[in-house]
């Protein structure tokens, strides 16, 4: 480790075996402390599941930054008046040594259409209702409620 580098910076080069699972455990911990924002290594993947969250409501706002040769995704979450986080619960479904996939017949409901699921589509991150209402199937990547 270098002396002079912040930890943090030090720990996110580390290469990660489950990213999806990383980004959703920092999202977690940052609504249990009331953090206006979080900050993890970025990936396509995890963009685009950034902006399915904007785009459900889960979510402020995301943005993206270059530091040298490595992208930091920013993700600032959202609260309601009470000052308790929108997101009450983040559950991965499918692991890397145990992948989930599902027909779009199929395709669980999220505390009855309260939350979402997640699923990686042939036209991208889709959540379970515009899964279903393209008759899409797909890896389920995680529950969002």
């Amino acid at each position: 480790m270098n002396p002079t580098a912040h930890p943090q910076e030090e720990k996110d080069k580390i290469m990660n075996t489950d990213p999806i699972a990383d980004m959703l455990t920092r999202i977690r911990n940052a609504n249990l402390v009331s953090h206006p924002s979080v900050e993890m290594p970025s990936s396509k993947l995890k963009v685009a599941l950034a902006k399915l969250l904007k785009s459900e409501g889960f979510i402020t706002d995301y943005s993206e930054r270059v530091d040298g040769h490595f992208k930091f995704l920013t993700i600032e979450l959202k609260y309601d008046e009470a000052n308790k986080p929108v997101i009450t619960n983040l559950q991965r479904v499918s692991k890397p040594g145990l992948r989930s996939y599902c027909k779009a017949k199929n395709l669980p409901q999220v505390f009855g259409g309260m939350g979402i699921a997640v699923v990686s589509t042939s036209k991208g991150l889709l959540t379970d209702r515009k899964a279903r209402k393209e008759n899409l199937g797909g890896e389920i990547l995680c529950y969002i409620w």
